[in-house]
């Protein structure tokens, strides 16, 4: 089975291209969903031991811990000490299902693959990318979003440029949805044909 690591910088349209691969039959696992998974159930005690006061009715409250860790990185460093563990362990779970299954292939969905050293889990890489103002145009048409906050957001991330360098495949999300999932095809295609490992 192979495992394919998909990442991308904000914006950049990887949630979307996650759909894709679904919707082509391959099993996706969502590090973002499995993070609101936990801020219900297992990080929830941890969260709030060490950031008192941000769970609420025994769910974290993302509001209040955004608040708690935003712009501390010694308190963003403590807060993923305690997220990334689980996640991976979710995902670790995930992949021995379904290679259990039989499953040609799967993905991990990983917003900070490489800035998390995360590329050991993964036997190839897939990133999003699209133009740096189609980017920037999607970013600062989010709720709430500001060029501030883009630019914080942007500093905490390996630039694009570098991502596509070190990729087995980059999705170019900048030329529509049609040649998004052409592309999305063709790597489903190409990892499921047999013969690799």
């Amino acid at each position: 089975m192979i495992v394919l690591g998909l990442t991308g910088s904000i914006g950049m349209g990887k949630s979307t291209t996650a759909g894709m691969f679904a919707e082509a039959g391959v099993p996706v696992h969502d590090s973002d969903a499995a993070v609101h998974r936990l801020y219900a159930g297992a990080a929830a005690p941890l969260v709030e031991a060490a950031f008192p006061g941000t769970v609420v009715d025994g769910v974290v409250d993302r509001a209040r811990l955004a608040e708690a860790v935003l712009g501390r990185p010694e308190a963003l460093a403590r807060l993923e000490a305690i997220v990334h563990p689980l996640v991976r362990a979710d995902a670790d779970r995930f992949v021995a299902e379904h290679r259990a299954r039989g499953a040609p292939l799967v993905v991990l969905d990983i917003p900070l693959l490489f800035e998390t050293g995360g590329t050991d889990r993964v036997d190839r890489i897939a990133v999003v990318s699209a133009p740096a103002d189609e980017q920037r145009a999607r970013v600062l048409r989010r709720p709430g979003m500001t060029e501030e906050k883009f630019a914080r957001i942007l500093a905490n991330q390996v630039p694009d440029a570098e991502k596509r360098a070190r990729a087995d495949y980059v999705i170019d999300t900048g030329r529509g949805l049609e040649p998004a999932r052409a592309a999305v095809r063709a790597i489903v295609d190409e990892l499921t044909a047999g013969g690799e490992d």
